[in-house]
């Protein structure tokens, strides 16, 4: 069924979006099904349990950190991950930037962009994206082992299509403002199971999709 459920998505989306496969609280069995079946992304919301399936699967994975990430947790992940969804302050970058130059290399990460009518949600607001990047671009000698690829955002948990809709807007709006001053920016993640077609109209480019893959939790 796995295998089934990733060909309908991705016949779905096309070929320009790309698709994480949410894994989080799966077994690996459950993942090497999706893996099997030609799934190399994988998002993950939980340090430990991304290294531990890290340790124990191929090495051909792309492991994505969608979760919220702590400052002190970003070592774990460093030597490995391919890209960090949630960066949601300065700091946290600069803390990845640091764990970034102690493993020589670079990681990719998507700036987190608070667009939700939800209190619970992390995330930027226009201000500080704008803070955030002023700074990157002012002193890049700083960031030196970090890329910015693109931006993030998670809709309300609602089933009024309309409010979805206008913050997937929003966030598509701030991306094509901000993405013409800059190199790397490509990627712009949003959407998930309950709203991926929402987001693909909206323009996202990337989507999150956990439970129409693996089945409800």
């Amino acid at each position: 069924m796995i295998g089934a459920n990733i060909q309908k998505i991705k016949e779905q989306i096309g070929q320009n979006v790309e698709l994480v496969a949410v894994s989080k609280t799966k077994p690996i069995e459950l993942l090497m099904e999706a893996y099997n079946a030609g799934q190399r992304l994988f998002g993950e919301n939980k340090v430990q349990e991304m290294v531990t399936k890290y340790e124990q699967m191929p090495k051909d994975i792309e492991w994505h950190m969608i979760g919220h990430l702590q400052s002190n947790k970003v070592k774990y992940i460093a030597p490995f991950v391919s890209l960090i969804h949630g960066v949601d302050s300065l700091k946290l970058l600069e803390v990845i930037n640091k764990e970034g130059e102690k493993c020589n290399r670079k990681i990719n990460c998507l700036l987190q962009v608070f667009i939700a009518d939800e209190e619970t949600k992390f995330g930027l607001d226009e201000n500080e994206l704008n803070e955030v990047l002023k700074q990157i671009n002012e002193h890049p000698e700083k960031y030196t082992h970090v890329n910015i690829v693109g931006l993030m955002g998670m809709a309300t948990n609602t089933n009024d299509k309309d409010k979805i809709s206008n913050e997937f807007k929003t966030l598509k709006k701030i991306f094509n403002r901000i993405s013409p001053f800059t190199t790397h920016y490509s990627l712009l993640s949003m959407g998930m199971s309950g709203d991926y077609q929402i987001a693909l109209q909206e323009g996202s480019n990337m989507i999150r999709v956990g439970s129409l893959i693996f089945g409800e939790r």
